[in-house]
């Protein structure tokens, strides 16, 4: 098994190398597709990586993992698993895509947003839109009786 390249993006300018110790294949039967050959095949992967002891992430990018997985994980570990597949090595590479899309996405960092005044344009259309509504509301009124 090879070490799991994820690529670079907000987060991880350069891309993670994930060593390939690190990461943890177990195969058991599926029970996706495959009719009798399901019941002798272990075709199902469950991959599995320790966050709190990866020496993929710097402290930073760990701590922003385990906040943004935390409902996926067992502990610090992230448990991943594929059956999809037929192929065992589909189902592998299915789940070693899965685990680096998770991975990218859990140490992006979260965007802050900064409050603004509203624009002079916006004020003017609130305040339009509230006198035209008070216009069609005052219209429904009876006409007063002279």
């Amino acid at each position: 098994m090879k070490d799991l390249q994820i690529p670079a993006g907000p987060g991880a300018p350069h891309g993670l190398t994930v060593p390939a110790a690190e990461l943890v294949e177990r195969f058991t039967h599926s029970s996706g597709p495959g009719g009798q050959n399901v019941n002798t095949t272990d075709s199902q992967v469950q991959l599995s990586l320790d966050l709190g002891t990866t020496t993929a992430l710097d402290e930073r990018q760990r701590q922003r993992a385990l906040r943004q997985l935390d409902h996926r994980l067992a502990g610090t570990i992230l448990m991943i698993s594929a059956s999809e597949h037929r192929s065992q090595w589909r189902n592998r590479t299915a789940a070693r895509q899965r685990l680096s899309t998770l991975i990218r996405e859990a140490i992006v960092p979260q965007r802050v947003r900064r409050a603004t005044k509203p624009t002079r344009g916006s004020k003017r259309r609130r305040l339009t839109a509230k006198r035209h509504r008070a216009e069609i509301k005052r219209n429904r009124k009876r006409p007063p009786i002279e």
